[in-house]
Formats: structure tokens, sequence, C-alpha cells
């Protein structure tokens, strides 16, 4: 069992059911039967030419659709990411390359990549007052299809839509992904880009991180660049990463934070463009969320065990979100926390935070 410091604050374990270890074996069965490669014309057909309403969301670096695969693959479902023409997608074999090392990454918060589309196709544009065909790479990426598509899609109705021990299983779930992420590859993965619309959610709820490649396959600085200048994803970039372009596990940790915060709160981050890194956003929680009374007013269900452990989590998410970055748990240190372990970094948060 996993447990916070106090034995009432359980919550619970991280082991696999019978349907999510199900689900894993489907998976498996999928990756194993789809070509590596795949050609532009089949993602195309696949997901009716990239139509509207197979949309499943949007994020910095392209749409993801619904793609249904032909009788002789089961008519299963992949959920396909097209990559805007305007990524900074590298040429060549780079790409396939970095794509097949990723397709290796397994683990059970990690949403699995199944296979891939990288090919030139010619298009017509106009330039100049003519048209002209033009060379354009079609690059998609292919995942297991996700049911209940991202966390953003359910985050923000009121508390009660979303059980408590749902919420507390989306957190355990999304740390863990992030800690197989800093701490159990070759060498740290920083995501850059963990926002909700980048949390999937399967059918029982398991939280599962994506686009946790992009910063490798297109490179940190092209990441950064292209992640800071799209308006739609302000209130989970941390102040280092925003303004001084410095790229670490800790600017993770910030987007982390935030998350947990959102989660747990039931309440939606709306960074601004004059309040990037949602301050304002952090400063309503410290107000609103400091005693058992307000908490119990989110949550009028909550039991003893509950409420803890809503107060554990705003604890670990203010902690994530210190403007500096050097005062911010790692991810092992959460994980800590999260499995009952007594973390020093938190001692001072606990402390001002008490109930």
């Amino acid at each position: 069992m996993l447990l916070l410091q106090d034995p009432s604050l359980q919550l619970g374990s991280f082991k696999s059911s019978s349907p999510e270890m199900a689900s894993l074996q489907s998976q498996e069965s999928l990756a194993s039967t789809l070509p590596t490669n795949l050609p532009a014309t089949f993602m195309k057909e696949i997901t009716t030419d990239f139509a509207s309403e197979r949309e499943l969301g949007r994020s910095v670096f392209g749409i993801v659709y619904k793609g249904v695969l032909p009788e002789t693959e089961g008519n299963r479902m992949i959920a396909v990411k097209r990559l805007a023409e305007n990524s900074p997608v590298p040429a060549g074999k780079t790409f396939e390359t970095e794509v097949t090392n990723l397709m290796a990454f397994k683990h059970r918060n990690v949403v699995e990549l199944v296979s891939f589309c990288h090919e030139a196709q010619k298009k017509v544009v106009q330039h100049s007052g003519r048209y002209v065909i033009v060379d354009v790479i079609e690059s998609c990426l292919c995942y297991k299809y996700l049911p209940k598509g991202s966390l953003d899609k359910h985050l923000y109705a009121d508390t009660t839509s979303i059980t408590w021990d749902t919420r507390l299983k989306i957190i355990k779930g999304i740390c863990q992904g992030l800690h197989f992420l800093h701490k159990e590859l070759d060498g740290p993965l920083v995501h850059m880009n963990l926002v909700p619309s980048s949390i999937w959610l399967d059918d029982n709820w398991v939280p599962k991180i994506a686009d946790f490649g992009l910063s490798r396959l297109f490179g940190q600085e092209q990441t950064r660049m292209y992640t800071v200048n799209v308006k739609g994803y302000n209130g989970y970039m941390a102040p280092e990463y925003l303004y001084r372009g410095e790229i670490s596990t800790m600017s993770d940790i910030y987007s982390l934070g935030m998350l947990i915060l959102e989660i747990t709160t039931g309440e939606k981050n709306c960074g601004y463009s004059e309040d990037r890194s949602a301050r304002n956003f952090v400063t309503n929680v410290h107000q609103n969320w400091k005693t058992n009374e307000q908490i119990i007013h989110k949550y009028p269900s909550l039991d003893p065990n509950g409420l803890q452990q809503v107060n554990a989590c705003i604890v670990i998410g203010l902690k994530c979100v210190e403007a500096d970055r050097n005062k911010r748990p790692s991810i092992v240190d959460i994980v800590d926390k999260l499995n009952g372990k007594r973390v020093p970094i938190f001692d001072q948060a606990s402390t001002s935070q008490e109930r």
C-alpha cells in the first residue's frame, strides 16, 4: 500500500488490474501487426482524409485524429497525430531513427507509439500569383487509441463529476510516468509541454503521458521556441523556461505542479499574456484551499482520509510551482512523498500550509 507520512493518508497501490493487463496485451498485439512506417495514403484512408469529425484533440505540434483500421486489422482504432506542416521536423533518417527509438519506450503511464508516417508528397500551392508544385512532408505519429481522450476534456467540471479517488489516481499515474521520463531512461527526457491535452486517459482512468518525445525529435530549442509562441499554452511554462530559455527537468516539475493543482481543485489555470506562468492562479490556490473548511466546501463527501490526501496534494502542487526552480522538488521527491516517505524539501511547505 502507498502511504503518506500519516497512516490516514492511504493512497492505494500502483498494481495493474486485470482490465489494464488485457488492454496492454491488445496494445502489444497492435504494435506487432502494424508496419513500422505507414504510407501517407493509408493515414488518409483510416482518418477519412483527416476529417474534422474524426478529430480527438489538438496540441502544439498538430491535431490528433481517430483512425479506424481496416477489417484485416480487426477494425481496431488508433490515434493519429498529424504533425503541422510548419513543425520543426528534421529531414530524412533523423526523423525515422528518433521515432524508432521512441517506439521502444514502454511504461503504463506513457502512451505507446506503435507506428509512424514520414513521406514526401507533391502539393499544389499558390506563390506570387502562380500555382506551383512543392514537396511537403506528411508526418504522423500513431498511438494506441484511448477512449476517454485527453485530460482537459474532463478536468474542469465540478469536483463531484470525477471522484476524488479517481483524481488521486490520475495524479499518481502522471507522477509515475514523469519519473520514467526523468529517471528511468539512459538520460532524462524533458517533456517541455506537459499540459492537460498531453495527458490521455484509458477506459479505467489510467493517465498516459503523450507528446513526450517531441523535444527529442525536434530538438529542445526548436521545441521551446514553438511552444512559447503558441498562445493557447499559457499557464504551464516555468518562468525560467519562458523568459530565459532555461531548459531542465525542473521546468517539467513546474508544469506538473500546475496539473496537480488543477486536478486537485478542479479549477482552470487561466494563464494569459500578462501572466503566462499563471502566478495569479497559484495565489488563488494559496488563498482558497488553505483550510479544511474550504476543502470540504469543494468536496462535501470527503472522509478524513480523503481530506488529508487533498491537503497533501495541495502542498505538493504548490511546492512544484515555486518561482525559484531550486526550491522545487524533483520527481523522485514527489513520488517518495506520495509513497509516505519523509522528504525534507516538503517540510517547510507543510508548515506553511498547516490546517
